[in-house]
């Protein structure tokens, strides 16, 4: 994949959803003008020379932004440090899992006494149990759990355990759902509502993704052709329940009841892909929000306390086919490390013992309604979608429930209301198609700080 254009860049983090948009004319966007950021400079130059494009993962690149990306020394609460020491208020969240602010006690403390009794063992440990329990009493759905380090293993892990249970080949997926880096998923769709999908990244092979079909988010008709003519061929439906990667989308009550339906007629397995929205949106994650039962769950990110953890898990009869209960193959050498283990633990119980969700809900929603008043004030074309304390303010008119109408949002506008965010100590997204978070940590003063700021910001772009 190749481009000429001296202002182009590669824009979108997921490289399922990845595309090339021109930054011609964003001369004036502010890359970094108001903060004196010279060490942070200086050490992403320096990462350039040691890592591929300086980063060990492209959703930190800001290259849907235009700059450099901020190096970061530390977290507290609600705040993030650079290594200039300026301070920002931060609405990412290391992308989800902190969901109760950086350096939460309770999981520091877990933490640190794990390390006191080492680092790794290979073998079975009780914090494994513990932590699968603990899953099993939040998720409504689930009653077996595999633990994995990420949430690409999960759902890498989740698809291959459907084919092998149902003994088919054909997996769908939905344009705009970001599951991980597994092949078999790095596919964009075809130019027809329904299309075996092709390769999106180099690496690729057209083998490995012959058998994963894409269809659009929401499109009802859409999923019911597809198992009117393959419905003895799909093995799985894998879905954001709620999205997190092109916005926050949310799917409607009748595409989830379709979702269901279809794929119990037809003895296939649905997987909720919860790693962004699990724990997150509600202490059952999205399932129990919806009251929609899928058979299959992958998680991650706040499930492992911010360390790295993820989970496949589901219905019993399901998860019985992994070896070594069953045929199905998968293994890790640090899967249920005692150190991510302990602090998964420790966040669970938290979530558990001392629900944040209703001051969460309370404090994102007075930001949506300052965002609101502030989009609305400068006259501008915006909308935003909320699900508790995850949101995105769009630069698009139109309310975004798929692909296709998130790819017509403004991301020229979207660059530059990052950098006027970001030089007022606000910390977002840096991508139009993804999800800002709320900690529990924020105050009503963060959020009143930073509905000023965007309202000084999209008055500006105006």
């Amino acid at each position: 994949m190749g481009f000429n254009c001296e202002h182009c860049t590669a824009i979108g983090t997921r490289l399922s959803d990845y595309r090339i948009i021109c930054f011609d004319g964003l001369e004036n966007t502010k890359v970094g003008g108001g903060m004196n950021r010279t060490k942070s400079k200086t050490e992403f130059d320096r990462a350039k020379t040691l890592m591929p494009g300086g980063v060990n993962s492209a959703a930190r690149a800001f290259g849907a932004v235009g700059g450099d990306p901020i190096v970061f020394d530390r977290g507290q609460g609600a705040y993030l440090f650079d290594v200039d020491g300026n301070q920002y208020i931060d609405y990412i969240g290391s992308w989800g899992p902190m969901i109760l602010g950086h350096q939460f006690q309770a999981v520091k403390d877990a933490v640190h006494a794990a390390v006191e009794k080492g680092t790794s063992f290979g073998a079975p440990t009780v914090a494994e149990n513990e932590l699968a329990d603990l899953i099993i009493e939040a998720m409504p759905s689930v009653e077996m759990v595999r633990l994995v380090n990420s949430g690409t293993e999960a759902t890498m892990s989740a698809i291959r355990l459907a084919r092998g249970y149902t003994g088919r080949d054909v997996v769908v997926k939905f344009a705009g759902n970001y599951h991980g880096h597994v092949d078999s998923l790095l596919v964009a769709a075809g130019s027809a509502a329904a299309t075996l999908a092709v390769p999106n990244s180099p690496g690729v092979t057209l083998g490995t993704s012959a058998d994963t079909m894409v269809l659009g988010y929401n499109d009802v008709e859409g999923i019911e052709a597809a198992f009117a003519s393959s419905g003895d061929k799909i093995a799985a439906v894998i879905l954001e329940p709620v999205c997190g990667n092109m916005g926050c989308v949310t799917p409607t009550p009748e595409f989830l009841s379709a979702l269901r339906n279809l794929t119990q007629a037809n003895g296939s397995v649905l997987i909720f892909d919860e790693v962004m929205c699990g724990f997150r949106v509600a202490g059952g994650g999205a399932q129990s929000l919806f009251g929609v039962m899928p058979d299959l769950t992958t998680m991650g990110k706040i499930v492992g306390g911010g360390l790295p953890l993820g989970a496949f898990a589901g219905k019993k009869e399901i998860m019985q086919h992994v070896l070594p209960s069953g045929k199905v193959y998968q293994a890790g050498t640090l899967s249920g490390n005692p150190i991510a283990t302990a602090a998964g633990i420790a966040m669970l119980t938290a979530l558990r013992d001392d629900p944040p969700y209703q001051r969460l809900e309370a404090i994102s929603a007075r930001l949506e309604t300052g965002l609101r008043k502030a989009a609305q004030s400068a006259g501008g074309d915006f909308s935003i979608n909320r699900v508790g304390s995850m949101m995105t303010l769009f630069f698009n008119a139109h309310t975004v429930t798929d692909w296709e109408s998130a790819s017509k949002c403004d991301t020229q506008k979207f660059a530059k209301y990052f950098w006027g965010l970001i030089e007022r100590g606000i910390y977002m997204p840096c991508s139009q198609f993804e999800a800002l978070f709320i900690s529990n940590a924020h105050t009503e003063q963060d959020i009143d700080k930073t509905i000023d700021a965007a309202k000084a910001v999209i008055a500006e772009i105006k």
